[in-house]
């Protein structure tokens, strides 16, 4: 089982494979901004990483980071707990003046992902 740390938030066990956005959600209670759904088009959902960043990117992360000219931070909605990993989160419903987060994600990640590596 991963452990999920979040930075001022703390540490909690999170099932293996549950994507990081519900993770934040579910399990650390963060009100991580995720406007279009967890879909991979608006990059609310964003966060940094302390440690255990992933080695692998989708392709729908990778086009909608460039597209929007991003840097230096990962989309938690295309991301999976597979691995201890230590976040901060930068996009959140506090003070963003959005009515809320966003709809709920669903449990798979969306679009279906085709993985590439950050390494290469």
């Amino acid at each position: 089982m991963p452990k999920l740390t979040v930075e001022g938030v703390g540490a909690f066990d999170v099932a293996d494979g549950k994507r990081l956005i519900l993770a934040l959600t579910d399990d650390a209670k963060v009100d991580q901004l995720h406007a279009c759904g967890g879909n991979a088009r608006c990059t609310t959902c964003r966060v940094e990483f302390v440690t255990g960043e992933p080695d692998r990117i989708t392709e729908a992360e990778k086009a909608v980071l460039a597209a929007k000219g991003v840097t230096g931070v990962r989309l938690s909605c295309q991301i999976v707990c597979d691995h201890d990993m230590t976040v901060r989160c930068i996009s959140r419903l506090a003070g963003s003046g959005r009515v809320d987060a966003g709809k709920r994600p669903q449990d798979a990640i969306i679009p279906p992902p085709v993985w590439i590596s950050t390494t290469s």
